[in-house]
């Protein structure tokens, strides 16, 4: 038999259940390798790979240029 009624009942309460990231936004997926989520904004500015190494170059480059003191 056949049960194509996928209705919840009643007495299940959807507030105890655990909201559980899947897919990329997994954060244990993700650990231990290179993936990263760019907020729509900075997706936007950085368009592939390329760019968002190169721009993150440049500030490792900043980084290591000594500062003179005030």
């Amino acid at each position: 038999m056949q049960n194509d009624d996928y209705e919840l009942r009643e007495e299940y309460d959807l507030s105890q259940l655990p909201v559980m990231p899947r897919g990329r936004y997994d954060p244990e997926r993700r650990k231990g390798k290179n993936v990263v989520i760019l907020d729509p904004d900075i997706a936007q500015a950085f368009p592939d790979d390329d760019a968002v190494n190169d721009a993150l170059r440049l500030v490792l480059q900043m980084v290591r240029i000594p500062h003179k003191a005030s």
